[in-house]
Protein backbone atom coordinates (compact mmCIF):
# COMPACT_ATOMS: atom_id res chain seq x y z
CA UNK A 1 0.00 0.00 0.00
CA UNK A 2 2.62 2.61 0.91
CA UNK A 3 4.95 1.49 -1.82
CA UNK A 4 1.95 2.44 -4.47
CA UNK A 5 0.44 5.56 -2.12
CA UNK A 6 4.27 6.80 -2.51
CA UNK A 7 4.32 6.30 -6.12
CA UNK A 8 1.31 8.10 -6.93
CA UNK A 9 2.28 11.18 -4.52
CA UNK A 10 5.34 11.41 -6.57
CA UNK A 11 3.75 10.77 -9.87
CA UNK A 12 1.26 13.99 -8.97
CA UNK A 13 4.28 16.15 -7.37
CA UNK A 14 6.48 15.78 -10.74
CA UNK A 15 3.58 16.39 -13.06
CA UNK A 16 2.55 19.41 -11.30
CA UNK A 17 6.53 20.40 -11.53
CA UNK A 18 6.51 20.01 -15.12
CA UNK A 19 2.75 21.65 -15.84
CA UNK A 20 4.13 24.81 -13.66
CA UNK A 21 7.29 24.73 -15.39
CA UNK A 22 5.76 26.46 -18.84
CA UNK A 23 3.27 28.75 -17.34
CA UNK A 24 6.31 30.77 -15.14
CA UNK A 25 8.61 30.72 -18.91
CA UNK A 26 5.52 31.85 -20.94
CA UNK A 27 4.12 34.25 -18.43
CA UNK A 28 0.40 33.16 -20.25
CA UNK A 29 -2.20 35.13 -19.61
CA UNK A 30 -4.56 33.17 -16.81
CA UNK A 31 -7.92 32.40 -18.18
CA UNK A 32 -11.00 31.31 -15.98
CA UNK A 33 -12.15 27.93 -16.35
CA UNK A 34 -15.76 27.09 -17.76
CA UNK A 35 -18.65 27.69 -15.55
CA UNK A 36 -20.11 24.40 -14.39
CA UNK A 37 -23.27 23.53 -16.35
CA UNK A 38 -26.61 24.00 -14.67
CA UNK A 39 -29.03 21.33 -15.30
CA UNK A 40 -32.77 21.10 -14.44
CA UNK A 41 -33.44 19.01 -11.59
CA UNK A 42 -36.42 17.25 -13.34
CA UNK A 43 -34.73 14.91 -15.64
CA UNK A 44 -36.47 14.33 -18.76
CA UNK A 45 -36.88 10.01 -18.91
CA UNK A 46 -34.68 8.09 -21.28
CA UNK A 47 -37.00 6.30 -23.82
CA UNK A 48 -34.80 3.85 -25.87
CA UNK A 49 -36.34 3.70 -29.76
CA UNK A 50 -33.54 1.88 -31.98
CA UNK A 51 -30.95 1.58 -29.27
CA UNK A 52 -31.38 -2.38 -28.55
CA UNK A 53 -32.02 -3.10 -24.95
CA UNK A 54 -30.72 -6.39 -22.92
CA UNK A 55 -31.27 -8.08 -20.16
CA UNK A 56 -27.57 -9.02 -18.20
CA UNK A 57 -28.12 -12.75 -17.06
CA UNK A 58 -29.11 -13.38 -13.27
CA UNK A 59 -25.85 -13.27 -11.03
CA UNK A 60 -23.78 -12.31 -13.93
CA UNK A 61 -22.72 -8.57 -12.79
CA UNK A 62 -22.04 -10.27 -9.13
CA UNK A 63 -19.81 -12.49 -10.30
CA UNK A 64 -17.87 -9.90 -12.04
CA UNK A 65 -17.70 -7.43 -9.39
CA UNK A 66 -20.54 -4.84 -10.90
CA UNK A 67 -22.05 -2.82 -8.39
CA UNK A 68 -25.10 -1.55 -7.96
CA UNK A 69 -25.07 1.82 -7.74
CA UNK A 70 -28.05 2.48 -4.77
CA UNK A 71 -26.74 -0.46 -2.80
CA UNK A 72 -25.56 0.43 0.97
CA UNK A 73 -22.32 -1.51 0.78
CA UNK A 74 -19.23 0.26 1.04
CA UNK A 75 -17.67 -0.14 -2.60
CA UNK A 76 -21.13 1.52 -4.21
CA UNK A 77 -20.55 4.12 -1.57
CA UNK A 78 -16.97 4.51 -2.72
CA UNK A 79 -17.94 4.56 -6.36
CA UNK A 80 -20.59 7.41 -5.78
CA UNK A 81 -17.62 8.97 -4.03
CA UNK A 82 -15.47 8.62 -7.00
CA UNK A 83 -18.39 9.89 -9.54
CA UNK A 84 -19.20 13.08 -7.57
CA UNK A 85 -15.02 13.87 -7.57
CA UNK A 86 -15.04 12.91 -11.49
CA UNK A 87 -18.44 15.46 -11.66
CA UNK A 88 -16.96 18.53 -10.19
CA UNK A 89 -13.50 17.98 -12.00
CA UNK A 90 -15.20 17.78 -15.54
CA UNK A 91 -18.16 20.61 -14.75
CA UNK A 92 -15.45 22.87 -13.60
CA UNK A 93 -14.13 22.39 -17.16
CA UNK A 94 -16.52 22.17 -19.52
CA UNK A 95 -15.44 18.76 -20.14
CA UNK A 96 -17.51 15.90 -21.16
CA UNK A 97 -15.27 12.99 -22.50
CA UNK A 98 -12.92 10.81 -20.17
CA UNK A 99 -10.66 7.90 -21.08
CA UNK A 100 -9.70 5.22 -18.50
CA UNK A 101 -6.29 4.62 -18.55
CA UNK A 102 -3.89 1.61 -16.64
CA UNK A 103 -0.30 0.95 -16.51
CA UNK A 104 -1.02 -2.65 -17.21
CA UNK A 105 -3.43 -5.73 -17.86
CA UNK A 106 -5.72 -7.07 -14.80
CA UNK A 107 -5.62 -3.83 -12.78
CA UNK A 108 -8.94 -3.49 -12.56
CA UNK A 109 -9.29 -0.66 -15.53
CA UNK A 110 -12.79 -2.07 -17.42
CA UNK A 111 -14.26 -3.00 -13.58
CA UNK A 112 -13.44 0.48 -12.37
CA UNK A 113 -14.52 2.17 -16.12
CA UNK A 114 -18.14 0.29 -15.96
CA UNK A 115 -18.91 1.03 -11.99
CA UNK A 116 -18.16 4.62 -12.68
CA UNK A 117 -20.37 4.60 -15.95
CA UNK A 118 -23.16 2.70 -13.80
CA UNK A 119 -22.46 5.27 -10.73
CA UNK A 120 -22.88 8.78 -12.86
CA UNK A 121 -25.78 7.48 -14.92
CA UNK A 122 -27.45 6.95 -11.60
CA UNK A 123 -26.90 10.39 -11.10
CA UNK A 124 -30.15 11.14 -12.83
CA UNK A 125 -28.51 14.93 -14.37
CA UNK A 126 -26.49 12.78 -16.48
CA UNK A 127 -26.62 10.57 -19.64
CA UNK A 128 -23.51 8.06 -19.76
CA UNK A 129 -22.27 6.49 -23.05
CA UNK A 130 -19.50 3.45 -22.14
CA UNK A 131 -17.33 2.78 -25.27
CA UNK A 132 -14.83 -0.35 -25.18
CA UNK A 133 -11.82 0.97 -27.60
CA UNK A 134 -9.67 -1.78 -25.95
CA UNK A 135 -8.99 -3.37 -29.19
CA UNK A 136 -6.11 -5.62 -28.09
CA UNK A 137 -8.52 -7.48 -25.53
CA UNK A 138 -12.52 -6.35 -25.81
CA UNK A 139 -13.98 -7.50 -22.56
CA UNK A 140 -16.57 -4.84 -21.63
CA UNK A 141 -19.58 -6.50 -23.20
CA UNK A 142 -18.03 -9.80 -21.71
CA UNK A 143 -18.17 -8.37 -19.02
CA UNK A 144 -22.19 -7.25 -18.43
CA UNK A 145 -23.12 -10.67 -20.41
CA UNK A 146 -23.73 -9.02 -23.56
CA UNK A 147 -23.14 -10.83 -27.12
CA UNK A 148 -22.64 -7.60 -29.57
CA UNK A 149 -24.62 -8.29 -32.64
CA UNK A 150 -22.70 -5.55 -33.80
CA UNK A 151 -19.74 -3.00 -32.31
CA UNK A 152 -17.85 0.26 -32.26
CA UNK A 153 -15.45 -1.88 -34.69
CA UNK A 154 -18.39 -2.88 -37.42
CA UNK A 155 -19.08 1.21 -36.96
CA UNK A 156 -15.25 2.12 -37.79
CA UNK A 157 -15.07 -0.30 -40.49
CA UNK A 158 -18.11 0.88 -41.98
CA UNK A 159 -19.99 -2.90 -42.18
CA UNK A 160 -22.89 -0.93 -39.66
CA UNK A 161 -24.15 2.04 -38.92
CA UNK A 162 -23.35 3.63 -35.28
CA UNK A 163 -27.47 2.95 -34.44
CA UNK A 164 -27.04 -0.48 -34.82
CA UNK A 165 -23.94 -0.77 -32.34
CA UNK A 166 -25.62 0.73 -29.51
CA UNK A 167 -27.06 -1.38 -26.45
CA UNK A 168 -28.93 -0.33 -23.39
CA UNK A 169 -28.33 -2.46 -20.27
CA UNK A 170 -31.67 -3.03 -18.40
CA UNK A 171 -31.62 -1.94 -15.33
CA UNK A 172 -29.44 0.82 -15.81
CA UNK A 173 -31.23 3.71 -16.25
CA UNK A 174 -29.63 6.69 -18.55
CA UNK A 175 -26.48 4.64 -19.48
CA UNK A 176 -25.34 3.13 -23.32
CA UNK A 177 -22.70 0.94 -23.96
CA UNK A 178 -20.50 0.56 -27.32
CA UNK A 179 -18.68 -2.65 -27.15
CA UNK A 180 -16.38 -4.04 -29.19
CA UNK A 181 -16.86 -7.30 -30.62
CA UNK A 182 -13.33 -8.03 -31.66
CA UNK A 183 -9.28 -7.06 -31.77
CA UNK A 184 -8.32 -5.22 -34.25
CA UNK A 185 -4.14 -5.81 -35.24
CA UNK A 186 -3.67 -2.32 -36.71
CA UNK A 187 -5.35 -0.91 -33.83
CA UNK A 188 -3.27 2.01 -33.00
CA UNK A 189 -3.20 3.53 -36.15
CA UNK A 190 -7.48 2.98 -36.43
CA UNK A 191 -7.56 4.51 -32.86
CA UNK A 192 -5.34 7.70 -34.41
CA UNK A 193 -7.09 8.04 -37.69
CA UNK A 194 -9.70 10.05 -39.07
CA UNK A 195 -12.52 7.77 -38.79
CA UNK A 196 -12.37 7.54 -35.01
CA UNK A 197 -11.57 11.63 -35.03
CA UNK A 198 -15.21 11.11 -36.58
CA UNK A 199 -16.55 8.81 -34.26
CA UNK A 200 -15.31 10.70 -30.59
CA UNK A 201 -16.72 14.30 -32.17
CA UNK A 202 -20.31 12.12 -32.83
CA UNK A 203 -20.53 10.92 -29.72
CA UNK A 204 -19.03 14.30 -27.40
CA UNK A 205 -21.80 16.28 -29.80
CA UNK A 206 -24.44 14.54 -30.03
CA UNK A 207 -26.19 15.00 -26.43
CA UNK A 208 -24.61 17.95 -24.48
CA UNK A 209 -25.27 16.53 -20.87
CA UNK A 210 -24.01 12.93 -21.78
CA UNK A 211 -20.86 11.90 -20.61
CA UNK A 212 -18.64 9.73 -22.82
CA UNK A 213 -16.05 7.13 -21.27
CA UNK A 214 -13.86 5.45 -23.00
CA UNK A 215 -12.43 1.85 -21.92
CA UNK A 216 -8.58 1.86 -23.40
CA UNK A 217 -5.60 -0.85 -23.57
CA UNK A 218 -2.97 -0.46 -20.91
CA UNK A 219 -0.48 2.08 -21.20
CA UNK A 220 2.56 0.50 -21.00
CA UNK A 221 1.06 -2.90 -23.46
CA UNK A 222 0.91 -0.94 -26.89
CA UNK A 223 0.52 2.46 -28.13
CA UNK A 224 -3.23 2.30 -28.65
CA UNK A 225 -3.89 4.27 -25.47
CA UNK A 226 -0.96 7.05 -26.18
CA UNK A 227 -2.48 7.26 -29.79
CA UNK A 228 -5.92 7.89 -28.44
CA UNK A 229 -5.22 10.21 -25.87
CA UNK A 230 -5.36 13.32 -27.84
CA UNK A 231 -8.68 13.08 -28.70
CA UNK A 232 -10.41 12.91 -25.51
CA UNK A 233 -10.74 15.61 -22.77
CA UNK A 234 -9.54 14.22 -19.89
CA UNK A 235 -8.34 11.01 -18.22
CA UNK A 236 -8.48 8.62 -15.07
CA UNK A 237 -5.51 6.26 -14.39
CA UNK A 238 -6.29 2.76 -12.01
CA UNK A 239 -3.49 1.09 -10.26
CA UNK A 240 -4.20 -1.54 -8.27
CA UNK A 241 -2.71 -2.61 -4.99
CA UNK A 242 -0.03 -5.62 -5.18
CA UNK A 243 0.08 -6.15 -8.93
CA UNK A 244 1.42 -2.35 -10.49
CA UNK A 245 4.65 -1.74 -10.14
CA UNK A 246 5.84 2.07 -8.71
CA UNK A 247 7.86 2.28 -11.50
CA UNK A 248 5.63 1.40 -14.03
CA UNK A 249 2.86 3.88 -12.46
CA UNK A 250 5.26 6.35 -12.62
CA UNK A 251 6.11 6.02 -16.48
CA UNK A 252 2.43 6.14 -17.55
CA UNK A 253 1.82 9.15 -15.78
CA UNK A 254 4.99 10.86 -17.52
CA UNK A 255 3.89 9.24 -20.73
CA UNK A 256 0.21 10.93 -20.47
CA UNK A 257 1.76 14.42 -19.69
CA UNK A 258 -0.57 16.17 -22.60
CA UNK A 259 -3.45 14.54 -21.21
CA UNK A 260 -5.18 16.24 -18.64
CA UNK A 261 -6.03 14.00 -15.48
CA UNK A 262 -8.99 14.31 -13.13
CA UNK A 263 -6.89 11.73 -10.57
CA UNK A 264 -5.73 8.01 -10.10
CA UNK A 265 -7.87 5.23 -8.32
CA UNK A 266 -6.25 2.99 -6.19
CA UNK A 267 -7.66 -0.86 -6.96
CA UNK A 268 -7.99 -3.49 -5.03
CA UNK A 269 -6.83 -1.36 -1.62
CA UNK A 270 -6.46 -3.83 1.46
CA UNK A 271 -7.17 -0.84 3.76
CA UNK A 272 -10.22 0.68 2.53
CA UNK A 273 -13.44 -0.50 2.57
CA UNK A 274 -13.94 0.69 -0.51
CA UNK A 275 -11.53 -1.20 -2.50
CA UNK A 276 -10.18 1.66 -4.40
Amino acid sequence: MDRIRKALDLARLERAQTEMAPRLDRAAPRTEPAEPRRVSAAPTPVVYTRTKIFMPPPGHLERHRIMNPDAAEPAAAAYRMLRTQVLQRLDEHGWRSLAIFSPGAHDGKTTTAINLAVSLASDRLHTVLLVDFDFKRPTLAAALGLTPEFGVDDALSGRAPLEDCLYHPQGFDRLVVLPARADMGNSSEILAGPRSRELVAELRARYPERVVIFDLPPVLAADDALSFAPLVECGLVVASEGRTRRNDLVRTIELLNKTPLVGTVLNRAADAPAGY
